[in-house]
């Protein structure tokens, strides 16, 4: 198949302001493929690059989108495991491979960490070129929709893993948002015990508590989740609590979701902190000392697209609670502003690129 020279993607040229117009196909190297886009989502970074955020790591013009799938267009003479035409999705992360982390093969930590789509140009346009180690190949019973959801389910299979969850673990999640609702949908492919969700936005909680098995939605603005979960858990505590919150918007007579998932463990218990606020969290050590548990943090994933594809092959996730709305990529300037104006309604907004 002959390679058009020139593509349509979604551009943001300056900080806030987006256009769907021709750009050059981009080049690629031997090693890499020219990967066809068909589905893109829209991350909550997206929407800080957007915003402008991100500067100066990011710089206009560029082509955002991290999470995204299509089909192999065109492969690099050296590529040998991926041939034309074949579906696959993309795992943007880039490490340097020297630094302290690399080395010891702690890939998320790495010192200079860079992804398609934030640090370079990514998915949202039809045509982005990767390297073939990113790739991972798709099964036929993974639509092109949920292919696009594969990035975000990693991260929710990477806290699980980060917070050693196993079998027959109880769980709290603070924070029933995009990342928070693939926490538990990671959690529940592990545990069958019950799942506290808790969240002030109501339709999130329901998302929860309609789709998934032994869910007990908790808001804090009615009821104190440590007492609930105490009372559910016969005052021993939950064996690992996932904040995945980020800004938290401050509750009356409640503490920090931080804290009250320090609170809400059980002895020796394990806190995994996701949410990427910029305020300091109040913490006092010694709710956690007392209880010789852990608290440990997650970021990005590391190789757990295999089984992000595991499961959603095998049917043990549930995609469709995660997609609110999907928009052409040429409407994209509407989609980010409508994210803006009314995030509560929205998780996973899908951009079809081609």
């Amino acid at each position: 198949m002959k390679l058009p020279k020139k593509m349509y993607a979604a551009v943001l040229n300056e900080y806030r302001k987006i256009q769907w117009q021709e750009v050059p196909v981009p080049k690629f190297g031997h090693n890499e493929v020219l990967v066809k886009v068909s589905y893109a989502g829209i991350c909550g970074t997206d929407q800080h690059i957007f915003n402008g955020d991100f500067h100066p790591r990011t710089t206009t013009p560029m082509i955002q989108g991290h999470e995204f799938a299509g089909n192999i267009a065109a492969v690099g003479k050296d590529v040998k495991d991926y041939k034309i035409g074949e579906r696959v999705t993309v795992d943007p992360i880039i490490w340097c491979g020297k630094c302290a982390a690399c080395r010891q093969k702690h890939y998320p930590a790495c010192e200079s960490l860079k992804l398609l789509g934030v640090d370079m140009n990514g998915g949202f346009g039809e045509y982005v070129a990767v390297n073939e180690s990113m790739l991972y190949k798709l099964p036929p019973q993974i639509s092109d929709k949920h292919a696009a959801l594969i990035e975000v389910f990693s991260i929710g299979f990477h806290a699980c893993n980060r917070a050693g969850l196993k079998e027959n673990d109880t769980v709290a999640i603070w924070g029933a948002g995009r990342i928070g609702q693939c926490i538990l949908q990671a959690a529940r492919t592990k545990t069958d015990n019950t799942i506290f969700a808790i969240d002030i936005l109501e339709n999130r909680l329901k998302i929860a508590t309609d789709n998934f098995s032994n869910v007990i939605a908790i808001n804090p603005e009615k009821f104190d989740p440590i007492s609930v979960i105490k009372e559910h858990t016969n005052g021993r505590g939950v064996d690992v609590a996932f904040e995945a919150v980020g800004h938290a918007v401050p509750v009356a007579n409640r503490q920090h979701p931080v804290r009250c998932c320090i609170l809400c463990i059980r002895g020796a218990g394990t806190v995994c902190v996701l949410g990427l606020a910029d305020e300091p969290a109040p913490v006092v050590m010694k709710e956690l000392i007392w209880k010789e548990a852990k608290i440990i943090t997650s970021r990005v994933s590391h190789g757990e697209f295999s089984q992000a594809i595991h499961h959603l092959t095998c049917g043990n996730l549930n995609a469709n609670t995660m997609i609110s709305a999907e928009f052409p990529a040429s409407e994209a300037q509407y989609a980010f502003e409508l994210l803006e104006k009314e995030p509560h309604n929205y998780l996973k907004v899908l951009l079809k690129i081609s």
